[in-house]
């Protein structure tokens, strides 16, 4: 066997493997979305029926009466954007001056933004808490939204090492040419940056859209739950509903796979960028 033989022959491999595991990534959201056009009587069949008898289309009506769904929809949405903005202004920022700028202590305080990253959550729970409760921001979204603008240490570290594969050239020609450093970052370094930032801003979007843990713990007026507090409201009040549940998870869902669908190719593009040089 030639070596053009093997090399396809390893492809095919290669393809079959991706496929299937894809195949088995999928099964639990095509039957989510599936289970969300079913009437109550066909959920639980055994064996599983993936094709709906008849479609229910009202379902997803039905469902986004029980609770005041696009009440939480903006809610969500007004801290996803916020606090995805905040990841963008401040992250890259941080980044750039860790990758490009000297500075006396730079490497020390990345190694803590590194540290930060190895903490789990459940450490600092209680002391955040303690703090926003001082400043008496629990209760509002301001702990959800506020962190965010003081930068996130995965997104700088991936930032970083997308900055430091660009070359120095660029700013050493740009300072010829009497630019400040704010220059510098705003209309050159942070413009090429573009692929990464928008990967840092979708894993961004990802966490606030989904997170759960963050509006149970700070969020206590039911006005300003967010569609994961709504979900699991909707458990306990309709939990029996699966059909509709599952009609409510879909719409959660639905914007994330949209976003991720139009910026595939860039974000792919940012997180291979990313790993170019240490």
């Amino acid at each position: 066997m030639n070596t053009l033989a093997k090399k396809r022959l390893k492809s095919i491999y290669a393809h079959t493997i991706l496929i299937l595991a894809s195949i088995l990534f999928l099964v639990p959201f095509v039957w989510m979305v599936s289970t969300s056009f079913k009437p109550i009587t066909q959920v639980f069949t055994f064996p599983p029926e993936f094709l709906p008898r008849p479609f229910q289309w009202e379902n997803y009506i039905e469902a986004t009466k029980y609770i005041p769904f696009w009440t939480y929809t903006w809610n969500t949405a007004v801290i996803t954007g916020l606090s995805t903005l905040g990841v963008v202004l401040s992250c890259p920022l941080v980044a750039y001056s860790f990758a490009k700028l000297r500075w006396r202590g730079r490497n020390a305080l990345f190694a803590i933004t590194i540290g930060v990253m190895m903490i789990p959550t459940q450490v600092t729970m209680i002391p955040l808490f303690l703090l926003f409760n001082q400043l008496g921001w629990v209760g509002t979204n301001l702990p959800l939204i506020v962190p965010a603008f003081f930068g996130v240490p995965f997104s700088i570290f991936l930032l970083r090492q997308f900055f430091k594969g660009l070359p120095d050239t660029l700013r050493e020609a740009a300072k010829i040419d009497g630019a400040s450093e704010w220059r510098i970052y705003w209309q050159i370094m942070f413009p090429l940056a573009k692929p990464a930032v928008l990967a840092v801003a979708l894993f961004q979007f990802m966490a606030a859209w989904t997170d759960f843990l963050g509006p149970l713990i700070y969020l206590t007026d039911e006005a300003a739950y967010t569609l994961s507090l709504g979900l699991q409201q909707f458990q306990n009040q309709q939990g029996s509903q699966w059909h509709m549940m599952m009609a409510v998870s879909t719409l959660m869902t639905l914007p994330i796979i949209v976003l991720f669908f139009f910026m595939q190719k860039t974000f792919i593009r940012g997180i291979t960028f990313t790993g170019i040089k240490g």
